[in-house]
């Protein structure tokens, strides 16, 4: 059996099982048929017994030991009630009707033993089954008392032929084992179609194949590094890896398999993917305390949605890698910008030289190195942070290749950086207000355009302040721009900078302002507690 296929194992178990239950219900029920038959003619010859027994003309024969009345009696008595035999004794149970006449005078004890003496003693009525000289028959047995004194005078005893019975159980039967046939070949149609739509429901697959696809996504969803819940139509877990209790920090201890998703996790979003049955893709939200990166895609049975599934990591990877590729970006973007800017200025004092000019060739070096050596000494002095500072110049020769300026207040500083503060975040979140106004300056005033920076950590709060020469932000726009892919430059892959620092900012607790000023252009001011406070505002 085990080297056959799941249908045919179901057919042949359903099958037989089938067959077991209807050939037991159909042998009990021919049985207890069998036995009702046996008992209704048993009672049906003691109720004629006792009937025949109180009859007056049987009493007076007895009586009167009148041989042939009571002969013609039993015999009318016998084919009326259809009985096998009708026989009559007295109180010595000695026959004195009978159908066949040479037994006539003879005790009623040599057919089958039985003397009659529970009628003739006891004065009882009872049902015997025997074999006579007429055959096995059913017999009932009963007294014949004279009313008013209560002697008992004699017994009858009516016969009912086995033969008869039997005939009747087998008629009976033919139709109940027709029944059983019936029943059993219903049986094994009902199997056949049973085992058909289960093996649709499954797929077609074999036990031993799903118990294989279950240990292989078992295997899959321990494997993978990103939490994964799944949810049925009710909201109840169903699933859930090892990388979901890591990373919503669950208790081992306590599966959640069964539970209520709202339990575990109050602000989920599954249950509006149950009921809207849209997918969402990459969508931030806080979970626990922490920042995540959630997919929520529902699953469908037809038209018909029966769970979701949702799979999270935490933003900080994703940050950390988008991180790493920024500053790398950065590095390239530093490199190619000095490259690029000192490649000019070498040319240029190549031909200073070569037309004899050496002395303003002298002046272009003292200029380029004068200015570098302030920047470099204004960021070692008040920036500390070497990654902090990088950024800086990095952005400052960034605005230098575009023909703009970066100025950075000499008055600035910002040694008192929190260790917990991230400085990749921070780097990311400057640096996209830097760019922003190097974009909307080039755009707006061109060439000889400016960017003013300024920094200082006085206080409980981290401040820094950028300002552009761009167009200026509508009063209407200020808040709309921190929406993710709102952008007033046109584009692609826009509104995605100014999105990035308003979450940085709702998970440290910060704020940032925004406002024009008189002389053109718009500032944005960073403010940032010492300590982090989540829920900052825009």
């Amino acid at each position: 059996m085990r080297r056959t296929r799941l249908k045919t194992r179901m057919i042949v178990t359903l099958g037989l099982l089938g067959a077991l239950q209807t050939v037991l219900i159909g042998g009990f029920a021919g049985y207890y048929l069998s036995e009702s038959l046996y008992d209704e003619i048993g009672q049906r010859a003691m109720k004629v017994a006792q009937t025949v027994a109180a009859t007056p003309a049987v009493i007076n024969g007895v009586r009167n030991r009148d041989i042939p009345a009571l002969n013609r009696l039993a015999g009318r008595l016998a084919e009326t009630n259809d009985a096998l035999f009708i026989v009559i004794g007295d109180h010595q149970a000695i026959r004195l009707a009978h159908p066949d006449p040479a037994r006539i005078g003879f005790s009623m004890g040599d057919d089958d033993g039985d003397y009659g003496r529970k009628a003739l003693v006891e004065g009882n009525a009872y049902v015997a089954r025997a074999e006579g000289s007429l055959g096995e028959s059913m017999r009932g047995k009963a007294p014949i008392v004279v009313p008013g004194t209560g002697e008992i005078i004699g017994i009858v005893s009516v016969g009912y032929s086995l033969e008869q019975v039997e005939a009747t159980i087998r008629r009976y039967n033919f139709v109940l084992y027709g029944v059983v046939g019936l029943m059993l070949l219903v049986s094994v149609i009902a199997a056949i179609v049973i085992a058909g739509r289960f093996k649709r429901a499954i797929f077609g697959l074999e036990p031993e194949e799903i118990a294989r696809l279950f240990q292989e996504r078992d295997a899959t969803l321990q494997s993978v590094r990103e939490g994964i819940i799944a949810v049925n139509r009710d909201g109840v877990i169903t699933t859930v890896n090892r990388a979901a209790y890591e990373t919503l920090d669950l208790p081992s201890d306590q599966p959640v398999t069964g539970r209520p998703i709202s339990e575990i996790l109050p602000e989920n979003g599954l249950i509006s993917a149950l009921t809207s049955g849209e997918p969402d893709f990459d969508q931030e939200i806080w979970l626990r305390g922490r920042q995540m990166i959630v997919n929520r895609l529902p699953v469908r049975r037809g038209d018909t949605i029966i769970g979701v599934v949702a799979s999270f990591r935490l933003r900080d990877e994703l940050d950390q890698v988008s991180r790493q590729l920024t500053r790398i970006q950065q590095y390239a973007d530093t490199l190619r910008s000095q490259t690029h800017e000192y490649s000019n200025k070498l040319h240029t004092i190549a031909g200073l030289i070569q037309i004899g000019a050496n002395q303003e060739a002298l002046a272009l070096i003292g200029s380029e190195v004068s200015d570098h050596q302030t920047l470099l000494h204004l960021l070692l002095e008040a920036v500390p942070d070497p990654v902090i500072a990088g950024c800086l110049l990095g952005k400052y020769n960034r605005a230098r290749e575009m023909g703009l300026s970066l100025e950075i207040d000499p008055d600035s500083q910002m040694r008192d950086l929190p260790e917990m503060l991230p400085r990749e975040q921070l780097v990311g979140v400057v640096g996209n207000l830097i760019d922003n106004a190097l974009e909307a300056t080039r755009l707006h005033t061109g060439a000889g355009g400016r960017v003013q920076l300024s920094m200082t950590d006085l206080g409980e709060e981290l401040i820094f302040e950028v300002q552009d020469q761009g167009p200026g932000i509508p009063e209407k726009e200020r808040q709309r721009i921190f929406k993710k892919g709102v952008s007033t430059k046109e584009g692609e892959a826009r509104g995605y900078g100014l999105h990035l620092v308003r979450q940085f900012l709702r998970h440290w607790g910060g704020s940032v302002t925004v406002e024009n000023v008189p002389e053109g252009g718009s500032r944005f001011t960073l403010y940032l507690p010492k300590a982090p406070k989540k829920g900052g505002q825009l």
